[in-house]
């Protein structure tokens, strides 16, 4: 009878800022019995999303970074539940689950309703593809792991192909094409730089990395990283010409075929293996769900209390969310993990206040802390800002890289706590010394 009557917060998405959100509530509210805390994902595993492209170039072995969604729950007094979202009911304050099945089709969990008193919508964003012809039939976003592990694999079994084929390696058989010039794509460049050089060195005597595999970065904006400061721009562009990264600036994609992509300048490169990073949206079945406001890329209009416009027992935050960046202002909140993470810290003490019936709730105000852009074992570049320093600084090499790191730290410490993360984190460094450089298979 107790746990009926707890006041029922529901979170759908369990990426960083859900699961962080998720992992607070359950330690403070669900042990304590002050509410029933729900996470819901249609994952049964969580990996931290900027790791995503070093998954792709097999930088890093997944199975060692993810998280059990339901053992985290057991461990911080929160309830997982397997589902993807597809309906809403507000006048039932209900959401629906889709059947789940297994990767041969077999219906494993039917159908599915939840009630919630505080719903709480953190399901991120996926690529927009912008219905460019053939994007998403012929290219590979990196919005989850099974996208990530999937261009891994073509990108492995290219190589081996090429390694062992008797006739000589065809135009286009190991280009690469990353289509959008973000963090992700600049970051997956040099990561695919370093990559292939390890993977060639492990016995794969007739490649030629320099000579047979070229990376193509294709940006429609004048310059790379168009959202961060110019310099930074410049400094990761001179980066990759160093490692031979061929760059296709103010130049937009056009048709993405079996065989390649087109330009609107009429180019043409032959590749089988195109990533697609160029912008986000999100997820299309929130587009106007249950009536509530959405923007042009499907984004929940929020306030600046992360209340729903139409609301106020939805919130919701990240990307998925357009926000403005601070009480009454015009610009949202641009969809960076430092914005998540601070958004989570403030629903958490939101979300106390409602389940303790306090009416004024607290107004989220973005702090932008800087960008850093990691380029593997190459560099790293950003600049620090706010009330850091009191204002702008550029950074690179050894500081910004450890900086950088440290962002992934946080996020653990967040989800595991510190004494976790320093055990994690020492036990990474002893076990590399067994391990390959890069994932092999």
């Amino acid at each position: 009878m107790e746990s009926k009557e707890l006041h029922k917060i529901l979170i759908v998405g369990g990426g960083a800022g859900g699961l962080e959100l998720a992992t607070k509530l359950g330690d403070s509210l669900g042990k304590k019995k002050k509410a029933e805390i729900t996470l819901i994902d249609a994952k049964k595993t969580h990996i931290w999303k900027p790791l995503l492209h070093e998954i792709a170039a097999g930088s890093i072995n997944p199975d060692k970074d993810e998280l059990d969604y339901l053992a985290q729950g057991f461990w911080h007094g929160f309830k997982f539940r397997l589902g993807r979202m597809d309906k809403l009911d507000r006048e039932k304050k209900e959401v629906s689950l889709e059947p789940f099945f297994d990767d041969e089709g077999n219906e494993i969990i039917s159908r599915r309703n939840f009630k919630y008193d505080t719903l709480v919508m953190s399901i991120g964003s996926t690529v927009n593809d912008f219905s460019v012809k053939g994007a998403a039939e012929f290219s590979i976003a990196l919005d989850n792991q099974k996208q990530a592990e999937r261009f891994h694999t073509r990108l492995h079994n290219a190589i081996v192909k090429a390694q062992t084929q008797k006739t000589k390696i065809q135009p286009g058989q190991l280009e690469v094409v990353i289509v959008g010039a973000g963090a992700t794509g600049v970051e997956l460049a040099a990561e695919l730089h370093k990559a292939t050089r390890e993977m060639t060195a492990y016995g794969l005597e007739n490649i030629d990395p320099d000579k047979d595999i070229n990376i193509n970065l294709i940006e429609a904006s004048p310059r790379l990283l168009p959202a961060l400061p110019l310099r930074i721009s410049q400094a990761v562009a001179d980066e990759l010409k160093k490692l031979k990264v061929n760059l296709f600036l103010g130049e937009r994609v056009t048709e993405v075929t079996e065989e390649g992509i087109k330009t609107h300048k009429d180019r043409k490169i032959l590749s089988s293996l195109v990533v697609w990073a160029a912008g986000i949206k999100a997820p299309d079945f929130l587009k106007n769900i249950a009536g509530l406001e959405t923007n042009y890329i499907n984004q929940l209009k929020v306030k600046s209390t992360l209340q729903t416009t139409l609301d106020d027992n939805i919130f919701a935050f990240g990307d998925c969310a357009s926000c403005p960046i601070s009480p009454g202002a015009i610009e949202n909140v641009p969809p960076r993990a430092q914005a998540a993470h601070q958004q989570a810290s403030l629903l958490y003490k939101t979300l106390i206040k409602v389940v303790g019936k306090k009416e004024k709730l607290p107004n989220y105000v973005y702090k932008d802390y800087g960008s850093l852009v990691n380029l593997g074992r190459y560099s790293t570049v950003g600049n620090l800002m706010g009330s850091i320093l009191g204002g702008s600084m550029f950074i690179e090499g050894l500081i910004a890289k450890l900086m950088y790191l440290s962002l992934y730290q946080m996020h653990l410490v967040a989800i595991h706590g510190f004494a976790s993360t320093l055990f994690r984190v020492l036990g990474k460094l002893f076990s590399q010394r067994t391990e390959t450089r890069v994932k092999l298979h």
